[in-house]
């Protein structure tokens, strides 16, 4: 339950500090004394989106801290655990804070945490409910949510959505894969007469260096011959190069011995002499192989053309590249041969998806009009007591033309407050004071049912008065046994039935007009009941009324 909020120079609030206890707490002031910004400050640690605005003026930073007591709910371990997040297991306190800047900081037990963290931690904490909120009765899904809570349906529905999600993937997978499908065959011959052209070209991969390289030999043949044979001559006749190298390693072995680096000069020699030998003979033997062949010329330059050809067509820059390519090609081809295949086979995968989720959704079904009649008999029972005689009231559960992600159902609440009249959707036929009558039993319906630690009603008791008020307030009193309850009312009938009495003031003594909030001693109750009742000029019989609502409450 909410143990107590502390808030800091928001609006029009410096600092105040609430402390809460179990049971029914009512909250009163006067139209404009700042309920609201209470409100609005504890919306902040339920995760809303905070605006810089919203501080107090020349305020640098402002803080809404609210601390639970959750030592009911052990539940809330794993919650904690999975999230790396501090808990002592009694209490969790909340923490926003907010800057001038626009910068805004949220803290569970002083653990930094996201937004959605934080909604997804006071959404199992608390629940706000706002006079708009009634608007909800007119949506289906906020319907369907009420059937879910009391048929118990939470771990099918988990169950559920987590096959509907993947039946939805399969679904979106398969679209994909056609779309792949159908353009790559519409590009079958182009793709299959690319790889053909790169296939029948027969490229080897360095072909191009090879080519290039042997057509430099056979353009310059003559000038390689002659050149060779120079060098060789060079070499090899009498008086030159290896002839005279070989006589000075010949003078140079009969002196070796006698100098200390002799026998290394000898060796060093030696080797030249052979390296050059055989650099002589490979040139001979090259000299000899080379010749100048048109026909063969030819055929180079005309390979390479090909070659040179399929680089410009493709845009790549080596025969490497067109190897990749027509790689590519062919498994492009191969592709388009088996998905035919592959769609073959995601299609019996979503039919098995499908049919293991129409399973789940037509237990959904069987559980949600199974509720019907409890919801439709309390709701009646409630809205009877709360001055509708002629109450009708029927959930209806109606089969959807495909499966949604809730299930494969429509639920529309229908209904009747007077004789001889058809039921109708909500929306289209109750009046404002029904709606908030009708929302009142729903919400005390649902906390029977849902593990909710507190609810905060934000005038839900609009459009009624008089003894409808007084059994508006039984039911809140009612609630309260499964959770904390809090109330915002302009009613002297709630507000006396409160267990704790708060009243929210503006005080405009000061330079700037700031919004307080105390807690009422029984004295201070009674004449705040009277003030409600008759307004400011407070009369005997507005005390002695309020003093008789205080006693029969």
């Amino acid at each position: 339950m909410l143990k107590s909020l502390h808030i800091l120079n928001y609006a029009l609030i410096t600092e105040l500090n609430i402390d809460f206890e179990s049971g029914f707490s009512v909250i009163t002031g006067e139209t404009g004394a700042g309920k609201s910004i209470i409100l609005g400050a504890l919306s902040l640690i339920l995760g809303q989106r905070a605006d810089s605005k919203s501080l107090k003026i020349d305020a640098d930073k402002c803080i809404i801290e609210a601390e639970f007591d959750i030592s009911s709910y052990t539940h809330l371990k794993d919650f904690f655990s999975q999230n790396d997040l501090d808990n002592e297991g009694r209490f969790c306190i909340i923490r926003r804070e907010l800057t001038n800047s626009g910068k805004s900081r949220a803290f569970i037990n002083d653990t930094p945490a996201s937004l959605n963290l934080i909604r997804d931690l006071s959404n199992q904490l608390i629940d706000i409910h706002s006079q708009h909120e009634n608007l909800l009765l007119s949506n289906v899904g906020y319907q369907l949510d009420v059937v879910d809570t009391i048929a118990q349906n939470s771990l099918l529905m988990s169950a559920y959505r987590q096959n509907y999600t993947l039946w939805r993937n399969l679904l979106a997978e398969l679209k994909q894969l056609q779309k792949i499908a159908e353009k790559q065959s519409s590009d079958l011959d182009y793709i299959q007469f690319q790889y053909q052209q790169l296939a029948d070209s027969n490229l080897i991969e360095n072909e191009q260096e090879e080519l290039e390289f042997e057509q430099e030999t056979l353009s310059h043949s003559e000038e390689i011959k002659l050149e060779l044979l120079k060098a060789s001559q060079l070499m090899d006749e009498e008086h030159m190069s290896l002839p005279l190298l070989k006589e000075s390693i010949s003078a140079l072995s009969r002196i070796k011995n006698y100098i200390p680096s002799g026998e290394n000069w000898h060796e060093r020699l030696q080797s030249a002499w052979i390296e050059l030998k055989d650099i002589s003979a490979e040139m001979s033997a090259f000299e000899e192989r080379v010749e100048f062949n048109q026909d063969r010329l030819t055929i180079v330059e005309a390979r390479l053309g090909e070659i040179f050809s399929l680089l410009k067509k493709y845009k790549v820059l080596t025969v490497a590249e067109l190897l990749q390519l027509r790689d590519d090609f062919g498994k492009q081809l191969e592709k388009i041969d088996s998905f035919d295949e592959e769609i073959a086979v995601l299609k019996a995968n979503i039919d098995a998806a499908f049919n293991e989720l129409k399973v789940l959704a037509d237990q959904l079904t069987l559980s949600r009009k199974k509720a019907c009649l409890p919801i439709e008999s309390y709701l009646i029972e409630q809205l009877t007591k709360l001055g509708m005689p002629n109450i009708q009231f029927q959930v209806s559960v109606s089969a959807l033309d495909d499966m949604t992600e809730t299930g494969s159902d429509e639920v529309q609440f229908l209904f009747s407050a007077n004789k001889n009249r058809p039921v109708q959707p909500v929306a289209q036929i109750a009046s404002g004071g029904e709606v908030s009558r009708l929302m009142l039993a729903i919400k005390s319906l649902v906390a029977h049912k849902a593990d909710l630690p507190t609810i905060i009603f934000d005038e839900i008791d609009t459009g009624v008065s008089g003894e409808i008020a007084h059994r508006m307030a039984d039911i809140m009193q009612s609630m309260c046994a499964d959770m904390q309850v809090i109330t915002i009312t302009h009613l002297p009938q709630i507000a006396a039935k409160g267990k704790q009495h708060y009243r929210v003031y503006k005080d405009e003594s000061g330079m700037q007009t700031e919004t307080h909030i105390q807690r009422l001693s029984a004295s201070e109750r009674v004449t705040e009941l009277a003030q409600m009742l008759s307004g400011k000029n407070v009369t005997e019989a507005a005390l002695k009324n309020a003093q008789e609502l205080l006693l029969n409450a």
